[in-house]
């Protein structure tokens, strides 16, 4: 498991790179994209439901980080999304928090017109970023479950791309 916080997790499949998009059927290739959004939405509502806060994923509380998870198909068909939506229960979008974490102390503010020493504010800045986490980064339960339902993905949407 990575400590880096990242953003991408994706699955290339082989085979279809010389097609052109208009080669394909639409309809069951976004059906395709579709089922394997699903599956792998479904396997991440899993982890979080099921880790119970281990695997360094975040623990469930009232499920609404679990139940905010959705999955959409881009506009061409060709791509699938699978991320938290901000409901309108949640005042903040906390599950940039949970994913990148927050720092301890307050962010390094400005001293109102009066003149800090040298190196005062690089060193207020320093003790920010080697001090200790108020809210941990959590582990990306999204790319893990892509990565438990790889072999079902790929049955999918190679069948999906095949038809």
């Amino acid at each position: 498991m990575n400590q880096r916080a990242t953003l991408a997790a994706h699955l290339h499949i082989e085979g279809f790179d010389q097609f052109h998009k208009d080669a394909f059927d639409k309809r069951k290739v976004r059906a395709a994209f579709r089922k394997a959004g699903q599956l792998v939405r479904q396997r991440a509502q899993l982890n979080l439901a099921l880790s119970g806060g281990g695997g360094n994923y975040p623990r469930t509380q009232t499920g609404a980080l679990r139940d905010s998870i959705n999955a959409r198909v881009s506009r061409s068909g060709f791509m699938v999304k699978v991320m938290p939506d901000k409901t309108a229960g949640m005042a903040e979008y906390y599950p940039a928090y949970l994913h990148y974490g927050v720092k301890q102390g307050s962010r390094v503010k400005g001293t109102g017109g009066k003149r800090r020493r040298r190196g005062e504010r690089q060193e207020l800045l320093s003790a920010r970023k080697t001090g200790a986490w108020r809210i941990a980064p959590r582990a990306n339960y999204i790319a893990d479950a892509l990565e438990d339902e790889n072999a079902r993905v790929r049955a999918v949407l190679s069948a999906g791309f095949a038809r």
